[in-house]
């Protein structure tokens, strides 16, 4: 007996009936899938809660209305995202069609993690429905009260013979890898990246691997520290750090981070009290085993901020590191929690090149009050996503693609980009029948003159094509 066989094998059978290719059935999967968010956002928020002492703010922020938006704007712009992609000819064509159509690969596999469990299962889910794509969805094991409702009530509103849900944790995600997939969409670790990619390629399988990295953030001597200590601290403690674009480290002068600690401090304070643990803003570390992990970084460098901990509670407060050296645990893996590290560099210069010597990152930060530093940064490195002056606010525009590069990943989605990614583009060219003396200039014998024609026939004014 193999019922995950059976499974895929049902949600193969109805796409190649077509049951998933009309835009009415595609709208019906996006309407049930934002009745599911409303009809059950207190059940949502309970499990987060159980799971990551997420606060209702940003359960609605980080994990609710960014779905529901997607959705929204997936239904306006169904039908015109669908349509034929009219594209330029040249002479040879002129009389042709030629045209992109957006096809759904098929039978979509998405893998999903536990730091956002709702957004980052949901959002890609939006663009392969939209795409009209069979789905199976494998919610992370780790985040196990919001699997739970994902697995047991969302099914309930979307078509079962084109979308199921698997629970499992690594080993039936390596099960479920030996099948073979149209299309594969993990969001994880590099490591489990690598173990992904390395199963669709036994099947040449396309995979869009949303990853994490090391995300620096520039901290140049000419800022407000109390603005830069605001933002870095909001969006480094935002989810107890257990975002994958979160800031991972802050490079600046020792100046600078003279001005940051009493800033940073007074921003934490602010935001969660003079006992952060009492807070209701502030979440938890979602296992043991990642709070065991944390606490052994505290021993990098020396505690400026925070620094305390509690197993019990999966509890640590917001930190800051100073004194931090290059070659410690804390700065060769991604933080993944609540513990801010400080890297001193002298300049500009310094700081672009610490970056470039290590992977590429998701995202990559530069605070300066000049827009000529900001601009430097930005055209001297190379990460998935940019902000300038604040935290990840560029991946809340569904106009932006959302993904990485090298080794923070491949592929983007977020907009009309989800749709995309879960479709093939099929270049398209009908010809009418007739016309064979136009044609036959192509023929052999060949010709100087008929070379001559050919060519010019070929020719575009905005490229240059290889046609035939």
């Amino acid at each position: 007996m193999d019922p995950v066989g059976d499974t895929l094998q049902r949600l193969r059978e109805t796409f190649r009936a077509g049951r998933t290719q009309p835009a009415e059935f595609r709208a019906a999967q996006l309407e049930g899938l934002g009745r599911f968010l409303r009809d059950h956002k207190q059940l949502l928020q309970e499990a987060l809660a159980q799971d990551l002492h997420k606060s209702a703010v940003e359960l609605e922020v980080s994990e609710i209305s960014i779905v529901q938006t997607e959705i929204n704007l997936a239904l306006r712009n169904l039908r015109a995202w669908m349509r034929d992609e009219q594209v330029r000819r040249n002479l040879a064509t002129q009389l042709d069609s030629a045209f992109i159509r957006k096809e759904p690969f098929g039978l979509v596999l998405i893998v999903a993690p536990w730091n956002y469990p709702v957004n980052l299962t949901l959002l890609p889910l939006v663009g392969a429905l939209a795409a009209g794509n069979c789905v199976v969805l494998k919610p992370s094991e780790i985040s196990k009260s919001t699997e739970k409702v994902l697995a047991e009530v969302l099914p309930r509103y979307l078509d079962q013979s084109c979308f199921a849900a698997v629970l499992g944790g690594p080993e039936e995600t390596g099960q479920l890898l030996e099948h073979r997939f149209d299309y594969i969409f993990f969001t994880g670790s590099p490591r489990v990246g690598k173990i992904v990619m390395a199963a669709a390629a036994k099947h040449l399988t396309p995979v869009t691997l949303e990853l994490g990295g090391k995300n620096p953030c520039y901290v140049d001597d000419n800022c407000d520290p109390q603005t830069v200590a605001n933002r870095v601290a909001f969006f480094r403690y935002f989810n107890a750090g257990q975002t994958c674009v979160a800031p991972d480290y802050v490079l600046c002068s020792p100046k600078m981070q003279e001005r940051l600690l009493p800033a940073l401090q007074s921003a934490i304070t602010r935001f969660y009290g003079e006992d952060p643990r009492s807070s209701p803003d502030l979440g938890r570390i979602i296992n043991e085993k990642h709070f065991q992990r944390l606490q052994g970084l505290l021993g990098c460098g020396r505690v400026a901020i925070g620094g305390q901990s509690d197993e019990s509670d999966r509890y640590i407060a917001p930190t800051v590191l100073v004194d931090v050296q290059e070659t410690e645990p804390v700065m060769q893996e991604e933080i993944f929690g609540p513990i801010l590290p400080i890297v001193n560099v002298r300049s500009l210069d310094e700081a672009i090149d610490f970056i470039k010597r290590r992977e590429k990152p998701l995202a990559l930060y530069a605070f300066s009050n000049s827009n000529q530093v900001v601009e430097q940064v930005l055209a001297r490195t190379s990460s998935g996503g940019f902000c300038g002056n604040d935290g990840f606010m560029h991946m809340t525009l569904p106009s932006l693609p959302f993904g990485g590069v090298g080794a923070s990943g491949m592929g983007s989605y977020h907009g009309k980009f989800s749709f995309d990614t879960f479709s093939h583009h099929r270049a398209c060219l009908l010809r009418r029948p007739g016309l064979e003396k136009i044609c036959s200039i192509r023929y052999p014998p060949y010709s100087p003159r008929n070379l001559r024609l050919l060519l010019l026939a070929m020719e575009t004014r905005s490229c240059s094509c290889t046609l035939l």
